[in-house]
């Protein structure tokens, strides 16, 4: 008995302290609610009703709620949570009929001079949590408005008619649709309203065939600026009501035409000339950052979206290349043509910056393996390299740095023999600019170069890892800084070359000496 009494114990210890029931030792204080009832005023014409709202304000003051929190359980804490929830729902609920009274008090059917009598079909709306409208409408006006109307109401004329619509989404958009039925300008009445409202509007008038508010709604959403965060469900609650023909004029505004949609690549390669050919320099750079965020942006939807045609990219890849063979060309004999050497490091600068962003898109789109080999077989534009200044040449070789922090990252896919070439290529050029880049080029991350570099260098085959990383140690070890440095491929390459190759010799030898003693 006494061991039970103790298991009791501790079960009841453990409950008091995850929450679940309260300390005896504790004070205890009840929760106080009180109940009202919502009633607004009503008259004959329109009534509202709705199940009683309970909420339950507290009166206590700071320093009785602080006793009060610390003696509560969790059940309790819980109990309060859903209280507050509810108050907070009420709230909203009495908000809605607040504003449902407001409507029904202007409505032109609650006014005795309208139609010239009083109403002869009673049109109750009620939720799906039981809220409730009743309005006395005009039969004239319903059946004359609406072909659902006038199809429910064409029997016995001259006898009131009692309607129900049930299970409404929105009550309060609902009577305004019945508003909208009696306004004489329905173009006037929107105006001003917000989108998501006008979409409801629609909504209700597609489902009671009201011609007129579907026309005026759609007027509507044609000629008004969409938020950005309803463009989608504009789109969405549009294509649900299968009025292809009503709808097609607002839909213009966010797709086109089959014959537009052919020409897209025309429109891009415009785009993109536009701004490899831009005078204006901060636009140039605001233009390419816009345009390859909505590259990229793209590139996250559906494979089926339109987008920039492969040729086109290297067509303008083809275009920049012989821009910046052509500005070397004239850096190599500035003295004999008397140009400016300021405005032609600006223009070597513009064309290798240009190619940098072409190249950019090129990858994100995984279409960068052409320009690799492209890129390694430029052995004109090599030579013109390095016949001209560092200072104006050193924007050329951030290309081979930014193809290179690519193929480390595995973004781009090439042959050892492409990979090789390029380096064979370009490497020495990567070498002598290093120092300018570093300098000269805020945007230049040395590391994120210096980490593509040993990437790429040690996807070779060991023969060439050695011959390019040799030469690499006596290059660095006479510019220091000015050099990237790559000693993480030098150690990776030393343990495969040496230790990796002794410990495989001594395995090997280990295994000869084992078969020549097993005992035949």
């Amino acid at each position: 008995m006494a061991a039970e009494n103790a298991l009791k114990s501790r079960e009841v210890s453990a409950m008091i302290k995850q929450g679940f029931i309260s300390d005896p030792t504790l004070s205890f204080s009840p929760s106080r609610s009180i109940t009202r009832v919502y009633s607004p005023s009503s008259s004959p014409s329109k009534t509202l009703s709705s199940p009683p709202p309970p909420f339950s304000p507290s009166t206590q003051s700071h320093q009785g709620r602080t006793r009060e929190s610390q003696s509560q359980t969790l059940y309790e804490m819980m109990s309060e949570e859903q209280s507050r929830e509810s108050k907070f729902s009420d709230d909203k609920r009495r908000k809605l009929h607040d504003r449902v009274w407001k409507l029904l008090d202007e409505a032109p059917f609650g006014n005795p001079k309208s139609e010239g009598s009083s109403g002869d079909v009673k049109l109750t709306v009620v939720a799906k949590d039981g809220f409730r409208v009743s309005m006395d409408v005009h039969k004239s006006v319903l059946a004359s408005k609406s072909r659902f109307f006038a199809e429910k109401l064409h029997h016995d004329r001259g006898v009131s008619h009692t309607v129900e619509i049930s299970d409404c989404d929105d009550v309060e958009i609902y009577v305004e649709t019945v508003v909208l039925m009696y306004s004489e300008d329905l173009r006037k009445r929107l105006m001003g309203e917000e989108v998501s409202k006008v979409l409801g509007l629609l909504k209700v008038s597609a489902a009671i065939m009201f011609d007129e508010g579907i026309v005026s709604c759609l007027e509507y959403l044609e000629a008004v600026p969409w938020p950005d965060d309803e463009e989608e469900k504009v789109i969405s609650q549009l294509s649900q009501l299968q009025m292809e023909d009503s709808v097609s004029e607002v839909m213009l505004r966010v797709s086109s035409e089959a014959s537009t949609s052919a020409g897209a690549d025309d429109v891009f390669f415009g785009l993109l000339t536009g701004v490899l050919q831009a005078k204006d320099d901060k636009a140039r750079r605001e233009m390419k950052t816009l345009i390859s965020r909505l590259f990229k942006e793209d590139a996250t939807n559906s494979s089926n979206r339109l987008d920039v045609s492969k040729e086109t990219l290297y067509h303008l890849c083809h275009r920049c290349l012989s821009s910046l063979k052509l500005c070397l060309s004239e850096a190599t004999c500035v003295d004999e043509t008397r140009r400016d050497r300021g405005i032609l490091m600006g223009e070597i600068a513009r064309e290798a910056d240009n190619l940098q962003w072409i190249v950019d898109i090129l990858v994100e789109k995984k279409m960068a393996e052409e320009f690799v080999k492209l890129w390694a077989d430029q052995k004109e534009l090599v030579l013109l390299h390095s016949k001209v200044p560092t200072m104006y040449r050193h924007e050329i070789s951030r290309i081979t740095a930014q193809l290179c922090i690519a193929i480390g990252r595995g973004h781009i896919l090439v042959r050892k023999e492409t990979r090789f070439s390029l380096l064979s290529t370009w490497l020495e050029a990567l070498y002598e600019d290093f120092g300018w880049m570093r300098r000269a080029c805020k945007s230049v991350d040395k590391k994120l170069v210096e980490e593509g570099l040993c990437r790429t260098i040690l996807t070779l085959p060991l023969p060439q890892q050695q011959a390019i990383l040799l030469n690499w140690f006596d290059r660095f070890l006479n510019k220091g800084d000015d050099c990237p440095n790559v000693q993480r491929a030098f150690e990776v390459w030393w343990r495969r070359a040496f230790i990796k190759e002794c410990a495989s010799e001594q395995g090997n030898a280990q295994m000869q000496i084992t078969v020549s003693d097993y005992p035949n």
